[in-house]
């Protein structure tokens, strides 16, 4: 390959990149993601839940209920949508997150460190679309070890739109 035509292909594909747009939230892909994700937006009431105890950090978490909103948000290259979760344990709190949503499942992302070695919430919609199934995701590189079929799954009923 020559200098002059290497240089051409550097040129090709700089214009190629930037005919995309600059915001991943305005992808047109988007729309789909859009459409599918909306199964899962909504709030939803832990009706059963694990809490969990990691005696490293001595707290008792319990998750009280999950927001999901269609509120889109860039997080790097891709497009998430903004969520929240309320905790009644250890204390009541309210968690920002980001979320996205694959054809059978929900992941939901933003655990700060400090809270604990999660990685997410791994969710499926059950009973028709009416419950919530999930389960905390851990994340081995935050340095604390969870001992291997540690869960701390829940169910969550869907609340009444206001």
């Amino acid at each position: 390959m020559t200098p002059r035509s290497f240089l051409g292909v550097r040129i090709a594909l700089v214009l190629i990149a930037a005919c995309g747009p600059a915001n991943p939230c305005a992808a047109a892909r988007m729309r789909l993601v859009r459409r599918g994700s909306q199964a899962y937006v909504g709030r939803w009431r832990v009706t059963r839940g694990d809490t969990l105890t990691l005696p490293e950090m001595g707290d008792r978490f319990k998750l009280a209920e999950v927001r999901l909103d269609t509120a889109s948000v860039p997080v790097g290259t891709d497009c998430r949508f903004r969520g929240a979760l309320l905790f009644s344990r250890p204390r009541a709190d309210t968690l920002a997150v980001t979320w996205a949503a694959a054809p059978d499942q929900v992941l939901i992302y933003g655990w700060p460190a400090e809270l604990g070695p999660f990685g997410g919430i791994g969710a499926v919609l059950s009973g028709g679309g009416d419950s919530l199934r999930g389960a905390l995701l851990f994340d081995s590189r935050l340095g604390i070890q969870v001992r291997p079929g540690v869960t701390a799954q829940f169910v969550a009923g869907r609340l009444p739109r206001q």
